[in-house]
């Protein structure tokens, strides 16, 4: 690849980067002794313009905007990042959900470095770019430690707060242990194939000969999984999230939540989809002068990814059990929304491990972690007016909220019963798209237990969901006292609900557009 070629793949992350100094420059530069609203709006608005102008280059470089497709799979098998396809719709997700996040952060006084705040998210996010168009081992590491370093330091910029800092150590500390088990087993995939390139190792696995090392590769996608299963907390990589939910800002802590989960299912789709190329069917493995045929899974599973189906699937159903169960216990919502968060990934793992080469499930696991992040971003802006209002984000702190703001409690009545997935909500729609395309991948008794498994816990997590919303619709306030929302934050998350009821009452705006960029993975 040339240099010409690079910065042409690599225009997003460019512009991002062109946007993190204008940042700085503007706010450390012009703005150090302004007053902090004016600095934080001015910070904000400069990422969220720099957000618009890279989502643009995403359209651009991918073709989008005309009428094109991207690099192909094959055209793009020399090349360390690809543009176009489920990467360019995983980018622009990736940007309008950062967007989003700095919106919120205009109401917000955390901190007096607001100028470095916005520019760790615009970095982060640019992490996040990386991940979503990465074709090679070291630019996924590098994309993945960029984005998560990043997430650390937005974790504890609430310096005033213990709480911050506790959940950014405990962040930390998991995180640099999944990086060592994800780096292990990049090292083993490397040894095995001798290439760090995505395509040249679907080249050197896709030989008989290749699984005579097959026990080291097991090895591999053991820690892979276990690196990943960190970045979207599955269960039982998942005990750093509620803390981290609970102390970070929130607008990191939606961060965390919408932009990372994105990204790093982006990557799983990339990963799944070279796992069915390598692990479809038997393996076949020398033991001395021997060669055994090993038939790891039964069918179902034979056919879809062979032992990665079988890592995400229990991975998939130990998230979707114990997120909704220990959701059921919590006070504070905060932490009610990370264990969400984590019987969500379970749903999302579910369409994985039963996944299907074409756009069918790649476009449903994204509408999933698309609408679930746009809906995730507005559930925590509304926790954060509370919060600030009350000192807590504890159930109680929502007594007779349609009283002391009924925008604000509308757009919470909106938000929570769409990830609950009731319908005409879009979450309704995201659950019904990724189970029927679990479905038409297999119809055995296995992903029909399993689907029947998830709509069960869905119903549980309604339980929950509407803890919250009895205590703001239905139980009488302790304190009737006007809670204020700042007029932008208002705005954008009464926009947020309005998206969440437009795209359920006309789930084929995302969903057309989704499969119409990915006809090829």
């Amino acid at each position: 690849m040339n240099y010409a070629d690079l910065f042409r793949v690599t225009l997003p992350e460019s512009v991002l980067e062109l946007a993190v100094l204008l940042v700085l420059v503007v706010d450390l530069g012009f703005l150090r002794k302004a007053a902090l609203k004016v600095r934080v709006a001015v910070a904000a608005l400069l990422g969220v313009a720099g957000c618009g102008a890279a989502t643009w280059a995403v359209l651009l470089q991918g073709g989008v905007l005309q009428g094109r497709g991207g690099l192909s799979f094959q055209d793009s098998h020399e090349l360390l990042l690809t543009t176009g396809g489920f990467t360019a719709v995983a980018q622009a997700g990736i940007l309008v959900l950062t967007a989003l996040t700095l919106l919120l952060l205009i109401d917000e006084d955390f901190t007096r470095h607001v100028g470095e705040f916005v520019a760790v998210v615009l970095m982060a996010a640019a992490g996040g770019l990386l991940i979503a168009g990465a074709q090679d081992l070291l630019v996924i590491f590098v994309g993945l430690e960029l984005l998560s370093l990043g997430l650390y330091i937005l974790t504890a910029f609430a310096k005033s707060s213990g709480k911050s800092a506790e959940a950014a150590m405990k962040y930390y500390l998991f995180g640099g242990m999944s990086a060592a088990f994800l780096l292990f087993g990049f090292s083993y995939l490397y040894g095995i194939t001798g290439s760090t390139n995505l395509h040249q190792i679907l080249l050197a696995l896709n030989g008989r000969n290749a699984f005579h090392a097959a026990p080291l590769l097991y090895v591999a996608i053991v820690m892979i999984a276990a690196g990943l299963g960190f970045k979207v907390a599955a269960v039982p990589f998942h005990l750093w999230a509620p803390d981290t939910y609970e102390g970070a800002p929130a607008p990191a802590a939606a961060f965390i939540a919408s932009v990372s989960k994105v990204a790093s299912f982006a990557l799983l789709i990339a990963i799944t989809t070279a796992a069915m190329h390598v692990l479809d069917g038997p393996i076949f493995v020398m033991f001395g002068s021997t060669e055994w045929e090993l038939h790891f899974l039964p069918e179902p599973y034979a056919g879809f990814g062979g032992p990665w189906s079988l890592i995400l699937t229990v991975l998939s159903a130990a998230s979707m059990v114990l997120g909704n169960l220990a959701a059921l216990a919590q006070t504070s919502v905060r932490r009610l929304l990370a264990y969400s968060a984590i019987a969500h990934a379970g749903y999302i793992l579910l369409g994985l491990a039963f996944f299907s080469y074409g756009p069918r499930s790649a476009g449903a696991v994204l509408y999933y972690v698309l609408t679930y992040g746009l809906t995730t971003i507005g559930a925590f802006g509304v926790v954060d007016v509370v919060q600030r209002a009350t000192g807590s984000d504890r159930m109680d702190a929502f007594l007779g909220l349609h009283k002391r703001n009924p925008m604000l409690a509308a757009v919470l009545l909106v938000l929570f019963l769409s990830l609950a997935g009731i319908p005409p909500l879009v979450g309704f729609w995201a659950k019904f798209n990724l189970f029927a395309a679990v479905l038409g991948v297999s119809a055995g008794p296995v992903p029909f237990a399993l689907v029947a498994l998830a709509v069960a816990f869905s119903a549980v997590s309604l339980y929950y969901y509407l803890q919250v919303l009895k205590r703001a619709y239905v139980m009488p306030a302790i304190d009737e006292s006007r809670i204020k929302a700042h007029p932008v934050t208002l705005a954008v998350l009464v926009g947020i609900a309005a998206a969440v009821v437009v795209l359920g009452c006309f789930p084929a705006l995302l969903q057309g557009w989704i499969e119409s960029f990915c006809p090829v993975i």
